[in-house]
């Protein structure tokens, strides 16, 4: 089976997000099953997005005939832009600080505009490095501040698996700009 990346650099991108994704979602589906579906539903629905990701981002990897470059930007981004809508815009996780909670909304609606505008415009290979690089950064900004809340807030029982479940998107969204970014370089070079 042929890989689309040849540098190791990029290869190692791909399965340290593959690696970091499979993992974290594991840990969430071990919680769904410890905790019970009725409290914790919406991680299912998180985790399934995650997961198609995941698999899309293999496939990708792997160079597999049924997605192509122009499928997998768009499913990948309306992806997290989902997860980025529900678990950050509609229902976010109550926070410690009002101004905590009203920056990682902000955050949040900024990241979503970014990811909207990325794939809205009609040639996004000319989508910048600098740009996609900026959608993954303010992803780790919000999984920062929530890990930050987390600390504040008395630690109990969830903790671990919160602190497990924000950083599965960034760590995804690393995966997917490293995968844009290749598409753009390989857009320039042309």
């Amino acid at each position: 089976m042929q890989t689309r990346f040849k540098k190791n650099a990029k290869i190692f991108d791909i399965v340290i997000t593959a690696v970091g994704g499979t993992l974290s979602v594991g840990v969430m589906l071990y919680a769904i099953f410890h905790f019970g579906l009725a409290e914790v539903w919406p991680e299912l629905v998180l985790n399934l997005f995650y997961i198609a990701c995941l698999v899309m981002i293999w496939m990708y990897f792997f160079n597999s005939p049924h997605i192509t470059t122009q499928q997998f930007n768009y499913w990948c981004s309306v992806s997290v832009g989902m997860t980025v809508l529900l678990r950050d815009i509609l229902f976010p996780p109550p926070l410690a600080f009002y101004a905590l909670h009203l920056s990682c909304l902000a955050l949040a609606v900024l990241l979503l505009c970014m990811l909207t505008f990325f794939y809205a415009r009609k040639d996004w290979k000319s989508y910048t490095k600098r740009n996609l690089w900026a959608i993954c950064i303010i992803d780790m900004l919000i999984a920062a501040l929530y890990n930050w809340d987390i600390y504040l807030e008395p630690i109990n029982e969830y903790t671990d698996y919160l602190l497990v479940e924000i950083w599965i998107r960034p760590t995804i969204t690393y995966g997917l700009v490293a995968c844009f970014v290749t598409e753009a370089e390989k857009e320039q070079r042309a």
